[in-house]
């Protein structure tokens, strides 16, 4: 089983910036995709940005230019850098990993808890 754990966050000034991370551990395991999405009160979990094993990047429309996604594969480490924050991205975001147990040659997705982003007007 692979266990993520997030950090960052918090509470921010719209215009400010944050940092998020989400490592992942366990045994055996290879990273595909690392992802971050997030939910609003009220409303559905949504995408806010991919990072694919060839490293190409994929983002919500509504933080491209201002979010960034970024891996390290030998922490086995995602990271997201969110800048020019607004009210609107005030929500509980949340680490996807998906992968393989190499013991197994079975795939997994993992999720984090949550960490929550609150950003103020």
């Amino acid at each position: 089983q692979v266990q993520l754990v997030e950090s960052g966050g918090g509470l921010v000034q719209a215009g400010g910036s944050l940092g998020l991370s989400c490592a992942a551990s366990g045994n055996n395991f290879k990273i595909n995709d690392m992802g971050w999405y997030r939910q609003a009160p009220g409303k559905q979990r949504e995408l806010v940005a991919l990072i694919l094993s060839s490293g190409r990047t994929i983002y919500a429309d509504n933080v491209k230019g201002r979010f960034t996604i970024a891996r390290d594969s030998t922490k086995n480490t995602a990271y997201l850098q969110m800048n020019s924050l607004k009210p609107e991205d005030t929500a509980v975001y949340y680490c996807n990993v998906i992968g393989t147990i190499t013991d197994w040659g079975r795939s997994f997705d993992s999720w984090g808890r949550g960490t929550q982003v609150t950003v103020s007007s």
